[in-house]
């Protein structure tokens, strides 16, 4: 059984976990923010402490992770955008770090800290380094890319 600091100490975890990737989105100006994924990531764990203290974790965790996981994705799915005057997809990091709050929310609800901390330095590491990254592969690849060919021909017409 499970004393009540232990169930604190997960809850909070993950709840600040969640706010902190929040807080990320939010000063990106994203359509996901603190309360949200804060949210995600106490429900979550929330859930899976629902079964913990029973002493059957297996069968029972192992069906409300799979129950938490398929109901992140409308969550999820209401953050992404398609804009036709663009036709571009906007909100997919959004999305994708919503289920990445449940799966640390779930984690921190098993106690599992090595994989929270790994996850949480990863998650981290590819928002704040991820973008300016991939900027940087575009300079250098765009003379290799084929949409910048095509992009090229298309400006030189009239």
């Amino acid at each position: 059984m499970t004393d009540t600091a232990d169930i604190i100490l997960r809850l909070v975890g993950a709840t600040l976990i969640g706010a902190a990737i929040g807080l990320n989105r939010d000063l990106h100006g994203k359509p996901i923010g603190v309360r949200t994924l804060g949210l995600v990531g106490l429900a979550s764990a929330i859930a899976t402490l629902a079964v913990a203290p029973t002493g059957d974790e297996g069968a029972n965790a192992s069906r409300v992770i799979q129950g938490v996981l398929t109901g992140i994705g409308f969550l999820g799915a209401g953050v992404i955008v398609r804009r036709n005057i663009e036709n571009r997809v906007h909100g997919l990091t959004s999305a994708a770090c919503a289920w990445t709050t449940a799966c640390l929310g779930l984690v921190c609800g098993l106690a599992a800290w090595p994989i929270v901390a790994t996850g949480v330095l990863l998650v981290f590491g590819l928002l704040i380094f991820g973008g300016p990254f991939e900027r940087m592969c575009h300079r250098w690849l765009a003379p290799f890319s084929k949409s910048a060919d095509r992009e090229g021909a298309e400006k030189d017409e009239p």
